[in-house]
């Protein structure tokens, strides 16, 4: 196979070696039972391995209880939970596959509906009660909500920081036990940590707010835990939102920053989205926080510009996110340093076989040799009807 094809080249980050630059971004399913994976999560993921995706990471795992967006959310704060994973982070490695966990806590994003339930997104309420233990008190940095009528936060105090640190250090240790050997740090999209960043979720006049050093200090230290927990060969990424999109708040300059910092601490990799600090993150929403519509839609790569900025600037790796639905843009993203990897969503849930597809597309795999074994004889046939097109023509 020819790898003259940057989509497809491996990149080797300490030493854990990625087969090719497409990461399976992490997607909230709401669909675990007390944190605890269910068949629909293997089924899921499973799906993007035999599409042969490079890094397939699972939806964000809440580090604790009340770090959970949802009841249905997946977590990682026991060791049932850890122990669910273990067999999807075997099939995924049997692909030939990277597998790896988002670790996050929701903060005043918690205690919420999923999306697609029956009342949209929405804070719980006593009517809720019945859901694994909902409602719950959040916590932030400041108590502030996220927009008006929602649940108040508790601001976290000092020994509040120290337990939200250890559960992040716990479920490291947890999610390498069990084999995952790429971890990421949720600090983006209005969650806790992001939350600490923004000055528009934190207004703490101690240590960990005022300047942008006082509110980089909370996530740079859990950053930096992190980091000391892991092995030293498993690469640790950071999700960041690069701009808060809205006045006054979080700007790319600020990311440029906190990008070397993240480097300091031993992040190996900045994974670039943008908004949710009073809502939903830019992908899905305008900069008023409105959803987006038709005539709304962000254009194709429109957070590329954060990678390829931070890339340049910060000199670390970077991962492009958000509307990268085609293997030429995709490759071309890669090409022109926009990014070292290239992380799909949405696209990936609607055809989970996209890097096969875009090896075809790309003259990677013309012989069908990347597909599992076990589909030999559908693309064999496919082969077999192109040729004969080809021949037609």
């Amino acid at each position: 196979m020819s790898h003259s094809v940057k989509l497809f080249e491996p990149l080797t980050i300490r030493r854990t070696t990625l087969p090719n630059r497409i990461v399976v971004s992490p997607l909230c399913q709401y669909c675990a039972v007390d944190g605890v994976a269910q068949p629909w999560h293997f089924a899921h993921l499973s799906t993007f391995a035999r599409g042969k995706a490079g890094l397939v990471f699972t939806e964000a795992a809440a580090v604790e209880a009340r770090g959970r967006i949802t009841p249905q959310c997946l977590g990682i704060w026991n060791d049932e939970q850890a122990q669910a994973l273990q067999p999807i982070v075997a099939f995924i490695e049997s692909m030939g596959c990277v597998p790896g966990m988002q670790l996050a806590h929701a903060g005043r994003k918690g205690s919420t509906r999923p999306p697609f339930s029956a009342k949209g997104p929405a804070p719980l309420n006593q009517e809720d009660s019945s859901e694994a233990g909902a409602p719950w008190q959040t916590v932030a940095p400041s108590p502030l909500p996220v927009v008006e009528g929602w649940h108040v936060p508790a601001a976290l105090d000092d020994d509040g920081l120290a337990e939200v640190k250890a559960a992040f250090v716990a479920a490291v240790k947890r999610a390498v036990a069990v084999g995952f050997r790429v971890l990421e740090l949720h600090m983006a999209h209005g969650y806790l940590l992001h939350s600490f960043l923004s000055p528009l979720g934190n207004e703490r006049s101690d240590a960990y707010g005022g300047d942008i050093e006082g509110r980089m200090r909370f996530p740079l230290e859990v950053a930096a835990a992190v980091r000391a927990a892991m092995p030293d060969d498993l690469p640790l990424f950071a999700r960041i939102s690069a701009i808060d999109g809205r006045e006054g708040g979080w700007s790319i300059e600020d990311s440029v920053v906190f990008g070397r910092r993240l480097d300091e601490v031993g992040v190996d990799v900045v994974d670039c989205s943008s908004g949710g600090i009073g809502g939903a993150p830019r992908f899905r929403s305008d900069d008023s926080g409105k959803p987006l519509t038709a005539g709304s839609a962000r254009e194709p790569g429109f957070q590329v510009p954060f990678s390829r900025q931070l890339r340049d600037e910060a000199d670390i790796k970077t991962m492009a996110v958000g509307v990268i639905i085609d293997p030429h843009q995709a490759e071309e993203i890669l090409r022109s340093g926009g990014a070292d990897l290239v992380a799909l969503g949405r696209e990936l849930m609607y055809d989970p076989f996209w890097p096969l597809h875009a090896a075809e597309a790309l003259g990677v795999d013309p012989d069908y040799q990347m597909w599992p074994e076990q589909y030999a004889w559908a693309v064999d046939r496919r082969a077999q009807i192109k040729a004969l097109n080809q021949g037609d023509s």
